[in-house]
C-alpha cells in the first residue's frame, strides 16, 4: 500500500503558502521534521498526526490517504 501522507503533507502545506518553519511551530516541532515527514523518511506519532489534521481541518483519513474526502 502506497503511503500517501508525504505528498499530502506537502500538497496542504504549499496550499496555504506555509514554509517548513511556520507548519512546524504550529504543530510544535523542529523545522527538519517537515522536510524528513515530507520525503517519506520518518513518519509522525499520533499526536503529531492529529495536529497536522486539526491545523488544515480535514480527516486523520484524508491526511494518511485512507480517503480522498476532507
Amino acid at each position: 500500500m502506497e503511503n500517501k501522507f508525504p505528498n499530502r503533507l506537502k500538497e496542504l502545506r504549499q496550499e496555504k503558502n506555509l514554509g517548513h518553519v511556520k507548519l512546524a511551530r504550529a504543530i510544535g516541532v523542529s523545522n527538519g521534521t517537515i522536510s524528513v515527514w515530507e520525503n517519506g523518511i520518518n513518519e509522525p506519532k499520533m499526536s503529531h498526526l492529529v495536529a497536522i489534521a486539526d491545523f488544515f481541518e480535514v480527516s486523520l483519513d484524508y491526511l494518511v490517504g485512507r480517503t480522498d474526502y476532507f
